[in-house]
């Protein structure tokens, strides 16, 4: 049985983390230097994120909520580029390739909804509800693999599962087959 560090729900036995705060409890105490590089870089988008979302609940007025987006694209593309760097012990899980897809998809869908209705438009698109929905699906694929990196760390996750089978980038192995 594998003991992860995420609260379960009695009735489903699903992982439950149900507002920032709870968030921010779980990313703390992590067991390692990139686990805490990511940890933090989470906690940056959770904190603008939840800044984003009271904001668009008062008002979605481009003047105010755009450069928070836009702001949040930066912390977004800083973080994707940390999660690109990890290491192959990282990149190995199943549930890296997950976190690397939704932060993308975060990515565009902010760069969608600032473009939408173009410059001109006094007001967003955007819904608190809609933007509240794509932050949380990205957060909770990041704090899987967090999760699932700490579960292989203690042993607890098959080695035929874990990242010990990854022997080079894909990337790489691509690349070399095209210099042939």
């Amino acid at each position: 049985m594998t003991h992860s560090r995420l609260r379960r729900d009695p009735t489903t036995n699903l992982p439950t983390i149900r507002s920032f705060g709870e968030l921010n409890q779980f990313l703390r105490g992590n067991r390692d230097a990139e686990c805490e590089a990511i940890s933090d870089g989470m906690r940056q988008l959770a904190e603008r994120i939840e800044r984003i979302v009271e904001t668009l609940r008062a008002t979605r007025q481009r003047t105010i909520v755009a450069p928070m987006l836009v702001e949040l694209l930066t912390v977004l593309r800083g973080h994707r580029q940390r999660i690109v760097h990890l290491g192959l012990s990282w990149r190995g899980l199943y549930e890296y390739r997950g976190y690397l897809q939704a932060l993308t998809n975060c990515r565009v869908l902010i760069g969608q909804w600032l473009m939408a209705g173009g410059a001109s438009s006094a007001q967003l698109r955007l819904t608190a509800e809609d933007f509240e929905l794509v932050a949380w699906r990205t957060l909770a694929e990041g704090m899987l693999l967090i999760d699932m990196y700490e579960q292989w760390l203690a042993g607890e996750v098959e080695a035929e599962s874990g990242p010990a089978e990854l022997q080079e980038p894909q990337a790489a192995r691509w690349w070399h087959r095209l210099r042939r």
